[in-house]
């Protein structure tokens, strides 16, 4: 299993990461605006299909050491996301609208117990072009390595200097159009 994601389709980016589990655990970290808050982003979410979903964005809560942010990120603080629930199988299964780009993409986590640990898949689909997929790709392997310390017990230290090193590297993995 590599760290990085990887294009399994067009305009389609996929990750896999094994996490501590159990799923009951990990389920909780992506629907409890509480928990989630801590990687992504707070907000309510009707666990349902057709249900509504608000992602609200505040980088502060993601690590303990906050790095200046990066001018073409600032203006996503307090950011909102709102969307739908595509596809809703609690414990195992979560999708829904994201609004990226210029036509609403679709964010789907798969999870499967391994013992004590619990797989995570990730499948980010629909993006609209290369430029977003980088963007995407790098944004979510910094948010899962957040999930994955605060899964561990352990408090992240830095978002934007691991997000400017694999972004580096996902322009290089990702082929051009």
């Amino acid at each position: 299993m590599s760290d990085y994601g990887v294009v399994t389709e067009p305009r389609t980016v996929r990750f896999e990461r094994m996490l501590p589990g159990p799923i009951d655990r990990v389920w909780a970290y992506l629907t409890e605006s509480d928990k989630r808050a801590k990687w992504l982003a707070s907000g309510p979410m009707e666990l349902r299909v057709g249900g509504r979903f608000e992602l609200r964005f505040n980088q502060a809560d993601w690590a303990a050491i906050i790095e200046p942010t990066p001018e073409r990120f600032k203006h996503q603080g307090g950011e909102v996301e709102i969307g739908l629930i595509t596809q809703c199988d609690p414990p195992r299964l979560l999708g829904f609208t994201w609004r990226e780009g210029a036509v609403p993409s679709e964010v789907i986590f798969e999870l499967t117990p391994r013992g004590r640990d619990v797989l995570l898949v990730l499948t980010h689909r629909r993006l609209g072009n290369r430029a977003e997929m980088v963007s995407v790709a790098s944004g979510w392997h910094t948010l899962l390595g957040i999930l994955i310390e605060h899964l561990n017990g352990c408090e992240p230290r830095y978002i934007w200097s691991v997000r400017a090193a694999v972004e580096d590297e996902y322009e290089k993995r990702i082929a051009p159009d």
